[in-house]
């Protein structure tokens, strides 16, 4: 099965061919980073205008690089999937105004995907090794939430963040800082020349609870920098390296006490924040050390993108079949996580 995906939930255009949700045909992807890094983050409306003038070519390039044009659409594509929901509500109907009309000039069924589901499976591409159950860390700039798996579409949320998202939190602290947007890039790449001992920033394990709360690391940090002046620029690099530090230790303890709770012998990252290189290298020693396999998404597939939506797709068809109602498809920027 061939499926067409389109992703515009946030700031990023994009449209993937999917096969049978194994190979990744084509993926394209139009970022809107150097739009947004003036206000230091996303504006919905300029985000939404951005998607219009991007869908279009977006669609046109992702076939050609799947030979596919639109006089032979018909043959070549079986589905179209796309976000439906959560996101930005005028970025989103942008994505699925596109999948509805192409849906209906060639007669396809069209896969409304969760967001979510999305960073939930991206760590399946190129891994076929990872079967449910398992346990799902979902971190990104707007999302960060720990589930079972219980199956392809049966879920058990265990918890989320109670304020800031991780990403979000980078953000913020990459802002205190002085550095550039987005911040979570900037600061790890910072945090590689710094040393983690020099702040001793807040964990916040909450234990007792599956929660997560960003806002009293962020808070510390603003703190520290009210009674301390960065100095030089490896000073800099030490505070990034702690704040950093900081934010994946208290990711993995959270995760590790989850899959230990409920003998979960799989943990899969997914998400933005799953590309940071501490997050991925602390996670894959804890996961060694305490003989649980880590799955974390190649760096293309961390970020928001078509391809993940399109493999959530085929999993959902594969076991839901393709009952949808097009015409009664509408953006759902506060969409849950439900089961199938």
């Amino acid at each position: 099965m061939n499926i067409l995906a389109l992703e515009t939930s946030c700031d990023e255009t994009s449209a993937s061919v999917i096969l049978n949700g194994a190979k990744v045909k084509s993926l394209v992807i139009s970022s809107q980073i150097k739009i947004h890094a003036k206000y230091f983050g996303v504006v919905p409306e300029v985000a939404s205008r951005a998607h219009l003038e991007n869908i279009n070519p977006v669609i046109v390039e992702t076939l050609k690089k799947s030979e596919i044009s639109f006089s032979d659409f018909s043959k070549k594509i079986d589905a179209i999937a796309v976000t439906a929901g959560p996101g930005l509500a005028g970025a989103l109907l942008v994505g699925i105004i596109a999948a509805k009309t192409m849906a209906s000039i060639y007669k396809k069924p069209l896969i409304p995907v969760n967001h979510l589901e999305g960073h939930l499976y991206s760590a399946f591409i190129g891994n076929k090794s990872i079967k449910p159950p398992f346990l799902s860390l979902i971190i990104s700039g707007g999302h960060t939430e720990i589930m079972i798996v219980e199956d392809f579409g049966k879920y058990k949320i265990l918890g989320g963040t109670r304020d800031d998202a991780v990403g979000e939190a980078f953000d913020k602290a990459a802002k205190m800082l002085g550095l550039e947007y987005p911040g979570g890039p900037i600061i790890d790449k910072r945090a590689e020349k710094g040393n983690p001992a020099t702040v001793n920033f807040t964990r916040p394990y909450l234990k007792g609870s599956w929660d997560f709360s960003f806002s009293g690391i962020k808070t510390a940090l603003l703190n520290y920098l009210k009674n301390n002046s960065i100095k030089t620029e490896q000073h800099l690099n030490d505070i990034c390296a702690s704040f950093r530090q900081a934010i994946a230790e208290t990711l993995c303890f959270k995760a590790f006490e989850g899959a230990k709770k409920f003998n979960l012998k799989q943990i899969v990252l997914g998400g933005g924040v799953s590309a940071n290189s501490l997050i991925r290298s602390m996670f894959m020693q804890e996961g060694k050390k305490n003989k649980i396999k880590i799955f974390i998404p190649s760096f293309i597939y961390c970020t928001d993108n078509a391809a993940i939506i399109g493999y959530a797709a085929y999993l959902k068809q594969k076991k839901c079949g393709l009952n949808y109602n097009n015409i009664q498809l509408k953006p759902n920027p506060s969409l849950s996580l439900v089961n199938w």
